[in-house]
C-alpha cells in the first residue's frame, strides 16, 4: 500500500517553481493537494495543469501569506473540501537584493513580512488540523539561511529566521507527533525573483527533485501505521542530501 495515498497537502506558492514541482510529485504519489497563489486565476491555471498531467485532485486558493486571515480561510477551505490536512509546505517567498545603503525600507518590510511572517502565519493557521492528523510541516528555507553574501541582507535575514524558527517549532510540536523539517536548497531552476528558466539551468536542482525529497521523508517518517517495512537499501534522499541541506525532527 502506498502510505501517501489519499493524504492531503497544502503548498503555499504552489503555482510555479519549487511549490509546483512539489505539488506534481505529491500528486503522482496519490495525494490530494491544495496550492495557493496571490491571484486566484493563476492558482486555477496551475491547478488545471497539474490535474491534466497527473490525473490528481488539486484545490486552487487565492492567498496572500502576509495576511493571517487568508491562511485561516485557506485551511478552512481545505478541511471543507478534503476533510483533513496532513502536510503543510510553507514555500511562498520573494527576494529583494541590494546593498544595505540602497535597500528601500518598503522592500525590506515586504520581504520580511512574506518570508518570515508568512511562514509563521501558515503554520499557526494550520497547526490545529495537523495536530489531529499527526502531520508533517516543511518550511522552505535556503542555503542563504546559513550562508551570507553581499546584497542579501534582507534575504539572509529572512532565511536565517526561517531556519531558526523551524528548529524551535520542531521542539514545540514534537509532543503532538507533528514532524517538522526545513529544506535549504542552493540553486534551483525556478521563476524566483523574476527569472525565466532556460536550458542553461539544467545544472541546478530541479523543483521535482525537492518534491522527491519530501516524498522520501514522508514515507520514512509520516503515518507510522501506514508505512511498510523498507528494504536495507540506502534511501534515495541520502543521495539528494548532497545537493540539498536539511534537518529532520
Amino acid at each position: 500500500m502506498n502510505s501517501l495515498e489519499g493524504k492531503v497537502a497544502f503548498i503555499t506558492g504552489g503555482n510555479k517553481g519549487i511549490g509546483f514541482g512539489i505539488a506534481q510529485v505529491l500528486l503522482e504519489q496519490g495525494m490530494k493537494v491544495a496550492i495557493s497563489s496571490r491571484n486566484l486565476e493563476t492558482a486555477q491555471s496551475a491547478a488545471q495543469e497539474l490535474e491534466d498531467s497527473t490525473g490528481g485532485t488539486v484545490l486552487p486558493l487565492a492567498v496572500n501569506v502576509r495576511e493571517y486571515d487568508h491562511l485561516e480561510s485557506a485551511c478552512g477551505n481545505i478541511i471543507a473540501k478534503f476533510g483533513r490536512l496532513d502536510v503543510l509546505v510553507a514555500n511562498a517567498g520573494i527576494g529583494h537584493f541590494a546593498p544595505i545603503d540602497e535597500m528601500e525600507p518598503a522592500k525590506w518590510e515586504e520581504l520580511i513580512d512574506t518570508n518570515v511572517n508568512g511562514v509563521f502565519y501558515s503554520i499557526k493557521a494550520c497547526v490545529d488540523a495537523l495536530k489531529k492528523s499527526k502531520g508533517y510541516i516543511f518550511t522552505i528555507s535556503s542555503l542563504a539561511g546559513t550562508n551570507f553574501f553581499p546584497t542579501a541582507s534582507a534575504y539572509n535575514a529572512s532565511k536565517f529566521a526561517v531556519t531558526g524558527m523551524t528548529q524551535s517549532i520542531m521542539l514545540d510540536l514534537r509532543k503532538y507527533d507533528i514532524r517538522v523539517s526545513t529544506i535549504m536548497p542552493g540553486s534551483v531552476t525556478s521563476h524566483f525573483n523574476g527569472h525565466t528558466p532556460t536550458a542553461e539551468d539544467a545544472w541546478k536542482i530541479q523543483p521535482e527533485d525537492i518534491g522527491e525529497l519530501l516524498v522520501d521523508l514522508l514515507k520514512i517518517n509520516l503515518f507510522p501505521g501506514d508505512i511498510q517495512k523498507k528494504s536495507a537499501a540506502i534511501p534515495s534522499f541520502l543521495v539528494k542530501i548532497l545537493a540539498v541541506s536539511m534537518f529532520i525532527s
